[in-house]
């Protein structure tokens, strides 16, 4: 495999051809169509609830109650509460320092965001990503729901980055922007840069899916 070390053990394995299939193939790519835009509705509806509630946009309130009512579980679990200590504390530090306040409306718009990203295939593992993190944070708050289902989804979708937005824009972003361990794009052509006057980058051919 082109520019691992000699010493890297992953050189000597690949992945299993249904592996290659499922995300790698623009074969499938009308699977992660209709997965990309089902979780990507998902978060456009919750977050476009958020972004017209003063108590998110305006004073985050609303943020400040989901964490009191969390803050107040005790550590270890209550009334299906279930806390990590340090998650705790960290809900109490930003209750006392009234992060609600700016982090409301980050939250209100992210939602909005991933969810636009996702409907129109932009940059789409990014997005599954940021949703994944922040279904990890409402479970780690004590918050369920769709959560779990959710952050499966978005796993699913960030393995398979490379065609999950074929049908959409990243039938072009991707070329156009590249990525920064392969000689293609603009983020290649950064690479590229960045090792004039250390020998040529090493080879590497562009992926196929």
């Amino acid at each position: 495999m082109t520019g691992l070390r000699p010493n890297d053990t992953a050189g000597q394995f690949e992945d299993p051809g249904v592996v290659r299939f499922l995300f790698g193939s623009t074969r499938f790519a009308w699977f992660w169509l209709v997965l990309r835009v089902y979780l990507g509705w998902q978060w456009l509806t919750a977050g476009r609830e958020k972004v017209q509630s003063p108590g998110w946009m305006s004073t985050g309130q609303s943020l400040a109650a989901f964490w009191q009512r969390d803050v107040a579980a005790p550590v270890g679990g209550s009334k299906g509460i279930v806390h990590y200590a340090w998650y705790h504390n960290f809900l109490g530090f930003m209750l006392q320092n009234h992060w609600y306040a700016w982090f409301g409306p980050v939250v209100a718009v992210g939602e909005v965001v991933v969810g636009v990203l996702l409907i129109v295939g932009a940059f789409a593992g990014v997005a599954a990503f940021f949703g994944m993190f922040m279904n990890f944070n409402y479970m780690l708050a004590g918050s369920a729901s769709t959560n779990p289902v959710l952050f499966a989804l978005a796993i699913l979708l960030i393995l398979a980055w490379k065609t999950a937005g074929y049908y959409g824009l990243d039938y072009v972003l991707l070329p156009a922007v590249g990525v920064p361990w392969q000689n293609r794009g603009l983020l290649g052509g950064i690479r590229a840069r960045t090792h004039q006057g250390n020998g040529p980058p090493p080879a590497s051919s562009p992926s196929r899916v």
